[in-house]
């Protein structure tokens, strides 16, 4: 959890030297494809009360596409469609934050376990785990809420979505016998897992745009039901992240 929060103040810092460099570069002339993409000029402005120019999402310029990262739980590339204002489609790919499972997935370690097969008196005691890899994918429809009374460029959404979760993982561990039964024997032992789950999220976020440079930020949240390879199971996901919109 320390480690997520340090990756939001990073992003925040980052986002905070990019509006100031945009700032600062009001007179730096503007290139043909960027007036005719963006349609805006240098702001002929001075002194604090320069005004940052927001060069995306104009209501006559949809659709818009929108590529970048997201840093959290996934960490992954994320594309983002804008076919207009009130509508988004995403698609995420890359790495859950394994560390955060560490518990569920040694819970797990008894589902791998074949009691049938042991002799009498005979345990199988969990000793580690390493996840190998785990891919994550996610498709999500959103709503977009124009929030630019509160403040310019700022979006609120809220969607549904569908995660698929592709798991590999090397279990440790040590065959005990019963020493009552005879002869004690400890036997270290290593077990491979695969395993495929999916499941529906609801999503909530807010994403801000109000910037001189053509990129978006965002933060949200997901929850994630588990209806394959554990139904029932539930979690609570998310992150920030950076696109770039042309």
């Amino acid at each position: 959890m320390q480690g997520f929060k340090t990756l939001i103040l990073i992003l925040f810092c980052a986002l905070a030297v990019l509006e100031l460099r945009a700032q600062n570069g009001h007179k730096t002339t503007k290139s043909t494809y960027t007036r005719s993409r963006y349609n805006y000029a240098s702001p002929k402005v001075k002194g604090a009360k320069a005004k940052t120019i927001c060069p995306i999402f104009q209501n006559s310029r949809y659709p818009y596409f929108g590529l970048g990262v997201k840093l959290g739980d996934p960490f992954a590339a994320t594309f983002k469609y804008y076919p207009n204002k009130h509508l988004g489609v995403v698609l995420d790919f890359g790495k859950a934050s394994s560390g955060l499972y560490n518990r569920y997935y040694r819970e797990q370690f008894e589902n791998y376990q074949q009691p049938d097969t042991l002799s009498p008196g005979a345990s199988v005691n969990y000793l580690s785990h390493k996840v190998k890899t785990d891919f994550v994918g996610e498709v999500k429809v959103l709503y977009q809420i124009d929030a630019k009374k509160l403040s310019d460029g700022l979006q609120f959404y809220v969607g549904v979505g569908f995660e698929l979760k592709q798991t590999a993982l090397d279990y440790d561990y040590l065959y005990e016998t019963d020493p009552l039964l005879g002869e004690v024997e400890n036997m270290p032992g290593r077990i491979s897992v695969s395993r495929f789950t999916m499941g529906p999220q609801g999503v909530v976020g807010i994403e801000y745009s109000y910037f001189q440079l053509p990129i978006s930020a965002f933060m949200e949240l997901e929850y994630f039901v588990d209806v394959y390879k554990d139904p029932g199971w539930t979690r609570t996901q998310g992150g920030v992240g950076l696109r770039y919109i042309f």
